[in-house]
């Protein structure tokens, strides 16, 4: 794996110190919240009622209002464009990571997708590059389209001095992860900047999950009722189809054609002898970087979108590789596939 000269600024801006966010429960954080039993009635009363700008921590004295290159190439500044009187959703990644940050953008892209027009209206998506001096606007924005980003999500860069101090601020990374393969994790801050209230959740959690868990941190209404959990049928996969639905279909179909991040999967297990597959489901990039010529013929087709290390234990791989012989076997369109060695990976 290549080293990334951003990682030195991003580690130092993690050793310190954690930002007071990082330290947000998973329940909603209010502003000023006392223990029960601890008000003095009679000194509520007597003291002045502050204005309400002063009642939100999390607001313009918290949040460096410092200056960002938008992917389309506008500057813009953190709290007065981009938090101030907006619900957001926030992550941090690089274009050239070879970890989460694919799957954490493809899983965000799903996410998009489930909330529809909210997007870009009730909430903000913001991913924040912590390699700005490789993620110029144009790099960004050819990774947002690759991926499908639609609107309502801006990919962001800057100084790095800028970026390493909003990414404290916002929690969005931590001591822990100067072991980490890439130097990040791949977390999700959610925040309703008037209300003063933010949490945090994986960025590669299910959408489904993520787009309920909103729906309930910002206390939004759905215009028709939804199916009771009282009436839904059990969910039932096979290991294998569980670890494909949650790992492999952001960047892959099996039989619905290519993604601009992925190939289709069908017929694979006719193409590639298992040992390969195996070899290379289980370390990608280590066979990316050994030069091996199926994998790097795929890193050059999907350029910005490498097969990340989904760090999975063989007997999950053996699943996969089972579940897709069984249901992405040989199919109509077995001889055009077999006419292009680098549509699977």
């Amino acid at each position: 794996m290549q080293e990334r000269g951003s990682r030195s600024w991003a580690a130092a801006a993690a050793a310190v110190g954690v930002a007071a966010l990082l330290h947000v429960p998973a329940e909603p954080a209010r502003a000023h919240e006392v223990a029960p039993g601890t008000r003095n009635p009679a000194a509520d009363a007597a003291a002045p009622v502050a204005p309400k700008a002063s009642r939100n921590r999390w607001g313009a004295n918290y949040f460096p209002n410092v200056a960002l290159t938008t992917h389309d190439g506008k500057t813009v500044r953190l709290y007065d464009d981009l938090l101030k009187g907006k619900s957001v959703a926030m992550t941090v990644m690089y274009t050239d990571c070879k970890d989460a940050c694919p799957l954490e953008t493809a899983n965000l892209v799903q996410l998009q997708r489930l909330l529809g027009e909210r997007v870009g209206k009730d909430i903000f998506f913001y991913s924040i590059s912590i390699d700005p001096q490789r993620d110029t606007p144009e790099v960004l924005k050819a990774y947002a389209e690759k991926f499908g980003v639609g609107p309502g999500w801006l990919f962001l860069t800057g100084k790095p001095e800028d970026i390493s101090l909003v990414v404290k601020k916002l929690g969005l990374t931590r001591s822990a992860d100067l072991n980490a393969r890439d130097g990040h994790s791949p977390f999700l801050v959610i925040g309703n900047e008037p209300k003063g209230q933010w949490t945090k959740n994986s960025a590669v959690d299910n959408p489904r999950f993520l787009a309920a868990n909103m729906g309930t941190f910002f206390g939004w209404r759905d215009a028709e009722p939804q199916t009771s959990y009282a009436e839904a049928r059990p969910i039932e996969f096979e290991r294998g189809e569980y670890q494909f639905q949650r790992q492999c279909n952001l960047c892959h179909t099996l039989g619905q054609g290519d993604k601009a991040t992925g190939p289709d999967l069908l017929g694979v297990t006719d193409r590639r002898e298992r040992a390969w597959l195996t070899r290379y489901i289980l370390a990608p990039d280590k066979m990316q970087a050994a030069g091996d010529p199926i994998a790097t013929a795929l890193v050059n087709k999907y350029k910005t979108v490498r097969m990340p290390n989904l760090s999975l234990a063989s007997g999950d791989v053996a699943d996969v590789i089972a579940y897709l012989e069984a249901h992405g076997g040989s199919g109509p369109r077995e001889k055009a596939q077999k006419e292009d060695p680098v549509r699977v990976r």
